[in-house]
C-alpha cells in the first residue's frame, strides 16, 4: 500500500484538528481540541503556514488522513535566501512504518524547492531516535555550528 500526499485545504481542518491534537500529546502536552482548532484557523486564514496531509493510496480524497507536517516559511540573513522551518510531522500510530514520514519529507522538501527556498530546518526532542533516524536516512544533518536556544515569554 502507497501513500499519497496533498495540500490541505480549510475544508480539511476538522481531519486535521484530531491527528494535531495527537502530536501534542504526544510531546506532553494535554489534550486542547479548541486551542488546536484556533490555532489551524490562524495558519489557514492567515496564509502562513504549509499544511501537508498523508493518505494511504486509496484514500485521497475520502479517507482520514494518517499524518501531517506543518512548514512554516521565514529566511535566513546568512544563507541570503527563503528557508522552510518543517515544524510538526507525525504519523498515527496506524500509519507508521508504512513510508508516511518519508513521503511527507519528500513533498515538503519538493514544496521547498518550487518556493526557491535554500533549507529545510527541523527540530525534534533529543529523545525522539526513532524521527532523528528518518531525518539521517533522508539527509539532514545535525547542526555542528549553531545552537538553539529559547526565551519563554
Amino acid at each position: 500500500m502507497g501513500i499519497q500526499i496533498r495540500r490541505a485545504e480549510v475544508s480539511d481542518l476538522d481531519a486535521v484538528i484530531p491527528l494535531f491534537d495527537a502530536y501534542r500529546v504526544f510531546y506532553k502536552k494535554s489534550s486542547d481540541l479548541a486551542g488546536v482548532k484556533a490555532y489551524l484557523s490562524g495558519r489557514f486564514a492567515l496564509g502562513d503556514a504549509v499544511i501537508l496531509l498523508a493518505f494511504h493510496d486509496e484514500d485521497p480524497v475520502v479517507g482520514p488522513p494518517i499524518g501531517f507536517t506543518l512548514l512554516l516559511p521565514t529566511w535566513s540573513s546568512v544563507a541570503l535566501g527563503r528557508v522552510f522551518t518543517l515544524n510538526d510531522l507525525y504519523v498515527v500510530e496506524e500509519g507508521r512504518k508504512a513510508g508516511a514520514g518519508r513521503a511527507m519529507l519528500e513533498a515538503a522538501h519538493e514544496h521547498a524547492r518550487s518556493e526557491g527556498a535554500v533549507r529545510v530546518s527541523l527540530r525534534t526532542a533529543v529523545d525522539n531516535e526513532t524521527a532523528q533516524r528518518l531525518y539521517r536516512a533522508v539527509g539532514y544533518q545535525r547542526d555542528e555550528v549553531f545552537s538553539a536556544f529559547d526565551f519563554h515569554l
